[in-house]
């Protein structure tokens, strides 16, 4: 049997998931993080993107987080995020509506913290919509 690392995935209003995994890969905010049993703890601010659980025998489960923080100890590993979604759960329609509001309002920003803003909503949509074609690709 193969070693695991228990993983909690949590949003503002919701668990997303709690269970044990045998990798798991996080966008952080320097590039992508692997994290195995026995990891080193680690804090690293999370960009928008995907979290990926290998459940072993194969099976790996995906989820779309809007950024956040990631606490990493030897034997569990916590995801905190205003926004998680399971992919399957994510809907493209609504995703590409989110990105042409954000495109459309950093059109229109004069001020720093209306664009800052902007391109948040931009990033969060096109990782979303990145996480939605990648699902598509594997199912």
């Amino acid at each position: 049997m193969a070693m695991t690392i228990h993983v909690d995935i949590v949003s503002a209003e919701e668990e997303i998931y709690s269970g044990p995994a045998e990798m798991v890969f996080a966008p952080a905010v320097m590039g992508e993080i692997g994290i195995a049993p026995r990891h080193t703890p680690l804090i690293s601010p999370l960009k928008p993107g995907e979290v990926r659980l290998e459940l072993g025998n194969g099976k790996e489960e995906f989820f779309f987080i809007s950024g956040g923080i990631i606490e990493v100890q030897p034997h569990v590993v916590t995801v905190l995020s205003d926004t998680a979604i399971r992919a399957k759960d994510l809907d493209e329609a609504a995703a590409l509506e989110a990105k042409k509001r954000a495109e459309a309002a950093l059109e229109g920003q004069r001020n720093d913290l209306e664009i800052a803003k902007a391109k948040a909503e931009l990033a969060a949509a096109a990782a979303q919509l990145a996480a939605i074609k990648k699902l598509k690709i594997k199912g």
